[in-house]
């Protein structure tokens, strides 16, 4: 782990935080290119568009490809405040990121190492280099007292 994907942790946690005060569940994800800048951010945005792909990392990797021009994102890292689900980790691995760092675990449906293990399955063609766990407390409050208010 980098002092970059410390920084961009810290940005993905703060649009997490937006996320929870737009009523989406709090997740943030930031995207790194290769010298660690971040090139692009999203934020869960399923409530607002009334989309069920808006998920923080597709809204991330979309602004990515978007911002260097390419689908093709090899060589950049993305940063993300819960592990990734089953969508999120197929769309990264179709975008060719080789870095995923993430917060919290995803018991339920995480698929980075937890309940699935997609981004590291050597069955598929690609795979990806993940680091869990990192600022994991501050995520999981993030998302404990998001759903402790709406209980």
């Amino acid at each position: 782990m980098t002092a970059a994907d410390l920084i961009a942790m810290g940005r993905a946690l703060e649009l997490a935080a937006d996320a929870a005060s737009a009523s989406e569940i709090p997740v943030g994800a930031v995207v790194l290119d290769a010298e660690g800048r971040i090139v692009a951010e999203g934020r869960n945005t399923r409530e607002a568009t009334n989309d069920p792909t808006g998920h923080a990392e597709v809204e991330a990797l979309r602004a990515a490809a978007a911002a260097v021009g390419s689908w093709n994102l090899d060589g950049h890292t993305l940063v993300v405040t819960l592990e990734p689900c089953v969508m999120c980790a197929g769309a990264i691995l179709q975008a060719r990121v080789g870095r995923v760092v993430f917060g919290a675990w995803d018991e339920k449906a995480g698929a980075a190492g937890s309940m699935y293990d997609v981004l590291r399955d050597r069955r598929l063609p690609y795979r990806a280099e993940v680091i869990g766990g990192v600022e994991a407390d501050a995520a999981t409050a993030l998302l404990r007292d998001f759903f402790e208010q709406r209980r």
